[in-house]
């Protein structure tokens, strides 16, 4: 039986805020030649590769999870199509996230990104039934004002409201849905983070690779050279299966809004590397609403606490 451990969720989650911080630097810095689409297939086959030795040794080895489980036939039915449902997810995500990142920039798209515990509370709620106070309802609204701002430029005016940014908000919301649909799956099968992981990386790129065939199939002769085996795309690809692993072993100790509100922070570190790295500017309203995003995420992270307490001592 798997032993769940706090401690490990957090550091786990801590490992996730550094790389989170990288990505969104890591992606714009790809060759000018290489398009979103390219570039998240390109990423994602480094994924996968990256996955297969530990996947592989886990598969051999004593830890065997899901191959070593006794099914019943609901959940042989059931489990398969999670991970085609949340690959699916993911691969869609993947190429939103080059795309959003790349034109909304990469400081607006971090904050945007920041929108994910803000869906996996409503999710929770929606779907899970978990009841929310009058405080994290406020808070909650705080959020979303302060997300609104941002995505008009800081002006307040509908006209001025970034469709990129609100394209980018569509990652965190897949990101929410899927990691909520996999810890239910880690409740009810001995499913590894490893394995999962490795299911969801081979499987969003098969997706990615058959919309590539689809809507670029001029693309399909060249990628291999102008994408996939460029240095560019097998870091992002290291970057992202490493935070993808910290993640999933995150969550499985601690819950999704947990250890989503641990990793708040890494828009900081994208902002100062984008500065460093990339030559952007950031602006006033920028900040202003990053504070305020991060102060209503720890206020819901506190408020959640408290509720949980004030549960076990009523129970």
């Amino acid at each position: 039986m798997f032993a769940s451990s706090t401690t490990r969720g957090i550091l786990f989650a801590l490992t996730c805020l550094m790389l989170l911080g990288m990505m969104p630097v890591i992606s714009n810095s790809r060759p000018a030649e290489i398009g979103a689409l390219g570039f998240a297939f390109a990423l994602s086959v480094w994924q996968v590769v990256f996955a297969l030795p530990v996947f592989a040794i886990e598969l051999f080895g004593r830890n065997k999870g899901i191959f070593a489980a006794r099914l019943s036939v609901a959940e042989r039915w059931r489990f398969p199509a999670m991970a085609v449902l949340t690959g699916a997810m993911f691969g869609l995500s993947t190429y939103l996230y080059v795309l959003g990142i790349q034109n909304a920039g990469a400081a607006n798209g971090a904050i945007a990104l920041q929108a994910y515990p803000l869906f996996a509370i409503i999710i929770e709620a929606l779907f899970l039934r978990q009841r929310r106070t009058r405080t994290e309802l406020g808070l909650t609204a705080i959020m979303l004002m302060a997300l609104y701002y941002l995505g008009t430029g800081g002006t307040w005016a509908m006209s001025g409201l970034d469709v990129w940014f609100l394209i980018t908000l569509l990652v965190p919301l897949l990101w929410a849905a899927a990691h909520i649909i996999i810890r239910l799956e880690f409740a009810r099968v001995p499913v590894t983070p490893a394995q999962v992981t490795f299911f969801r990386v081979a499987i969003s790129t098969s997706i990615l690779f058959a919309v590539v065939a689809i809507v670029e199939p001029q693309s399909l002769a060249t990628l291999a050279t102008t994408a996939v085996l460029r240095p560019m795309s097998a870091l992002m690809g290291l970057v992202y299966y490493l935070e993808l692993v910290s993640w999933f072993y995150a969550i499985r100790h601690i819950a999704v809004s947990f250890a989503s509100t641990i990793t708040t922070p890494w828009p900081v570190l994208t902002m100062i590397l984008a500065v460093l790295l990339l030559g952007d500017t950031i602006a006033l309203y920028q900040i202003g609403a990053l504070v305020v995003v991060i102060a209503c995420i720890y206020g819901l992270m506190l408020a959640g606490l408290r509720q949980s307490g004030t549960m076990r001592q009523a129970g």
